[in-house]
């Protein structure tokens, strides 16, 4: 939407931003906004002024710059949003500012204050330990390899340019700036080269700044830590984006491949698993998807209600039975073929498993954690032996082995 007042022009994504946004002084350079309209928080290094602002119960991020490069990285931003890509969210574009003697003011690009973020400088007030450095980079290779799963080049990937959340034990970081970036169908190997050798130096000239300013842990090289933000990148992206070939008599291999993905922080759905030729061996590569995603497919392919892990770990064996079917149609994951072949999962395999299970040694577990925890047999037993030991041996197994050690059924 667009608000248009004199030659102030307001371009927001949400029609309530605009009304909200015409209270703030956009008639002064940002550097001179009086503190009432300012939110003191901490901010990072720019080559643009930028401030925080409040309008109305928003918490904002101003910033200053031509106005080109504003509306393009509005356009990129809005973009990564509809990706699912950690990024700031883009609110609104100013343009056609002018002071109170008509001279013309720089283009505003605002965005939303990402909350409980900050900024790489304010996190090393205090020096901070090597081991909680590195899940800083884990969290920044994580962000890089996401971008380029979906075709985005940074072109200015660096700490300064990053803000980080604590996300548990852990930490995730989200774009800051994309001024830089560019979006492709798919990025060549020469361009995610390109983008991670600027990431390198960039890091490293960052972490000599700290070590200058007596802020770096001693232990720490920043050449060599830079280095290390690459060589864990290439690990994540090899890990994502290679295909697999496996026998066909070794379908627990694809769930340890899963495991390993949801280990390194990456969800998984759609693997395109498809038979090949000879019908003897199974080709798996997977996708990452947004949060939530297996219970929504899960839901509409089965008519199944579970909770997060339950329904990723029961839509991968729904897609290792599928690729195992004569009338299975690869490619289509979304047809009509798939729910057809889906409802046939739940009846033929989901619910004869399930009532393998007598009803009094179930306790208060719900079907789908129970079939779960009939795959998690499986996987154990598989793996022991080196072959697939199939659902029925594990269901007996289960049954006989594993209840029994879980104490009575609850009443």
């Amino acid at each position: 939407m667009a608000l248009q007042i004199s030659t102030l022009q307001i371009s927001a994504t949400n029609p309530e931003h605009p009304a909200l946004l015409l209270d703030l002084p956009w008639e002064l350079p940002l550097e001179e906004w009086p503190e009432r309209y300012l939110v003191p928080l901490p901010r990072g290094i720019s080559r643009h002024v930028v401030r925080y602002a409040r309008a109305g119960d928003e918490v904002l991020a101003v910033k200053e710059l031509a106005t080109r490069p504003a509306e393009r990285e509005y356009t990129l931003l809005r973009d990564l949003d509809r990706l699912g890509i950690p990024a700031v969210d883009p609110l609104a574009v100013v343009t056609g500012r002018r002071t109170a003697g008509g001279e013309p003011l720089e283009t505003a690009l605002i965005t939303r204050h990402l909350g409980g973020s900050m900024p790489y400088r304010s996190m090393f007030e205090t020096t901070m330990r090597p081991s909680t450095m590195n899940r800083l980079m884990d969290a920044l290779a994580v962000l890089l390899v996401r971008l380029h799963l979906v075709g985005f080049a940074w072109g200015d990937c660096s700490l300064s340019n990053t803000l980080f959340r604590r996300d548990a034990g852990a930490f995730a970081a989200y774009l800051v700036d994309a001024e830089t970036g560019e979006t492709h169908t798919t990025l060549s190997r020469g361009q995610r080269e390109y983008d991670i050798d600027l990431a390198r130096v960039n890091i490293a000239g960052e972490l000599l700044d700290l070590e200058a300013s007596g802020a770096l842990h001693p232990s720490v090289d920043p050449v060599e830590f830079s280095a290390a933000l690459a060589a864990r990148y290439e690990e994540l992206w090899t890990e994502l984006t290679r295909q697999s070939v496996y026998p066909a008599d070794k379908r627990h291999y694809i769930d340890r491949r899963v495991r390993r993905l949801n280990d390194l922080g990456f969800d998984v759905a759609e693997m395109q698993i498809g038979s090949t030729g000879d019908g003897e061996r199974i080709t798996f590569l997977p996708k990452v998807v947004d949060a939530g995603h297996h219970q929504r497919q899960l839901l509409r392919l089965t008519g199944l209600d579970a909770e997060e892990n339950q329904a990723r770990r029961l839509l991968g064996d729904l897609e290792t039975w599928m690729a195992t079917q004569e009338d299975y149609a690869p490619g289509d994951p979304a047809g009509a073929r798939t729910e057809v072949l889906a409802h046939r999962w739940v009846r033929e395999v989901f619910r004869p498993a399930v009532r393998g299970v007598p009803l009094e040694l179930r306790r208060n577990l719900d079907p789908a954690q129970v079939y779960h925890e009939l795959l998690e047999n499986r996987w154990y037993l598989s793996e022991r032996s080196g072959q697939d030991v199939g659902l029925d041996e594990a269901t007996r197994d289960y049954v006989e082995r594993v209840l029994p050690g879980q104490g009575p059924a609850a009443g």
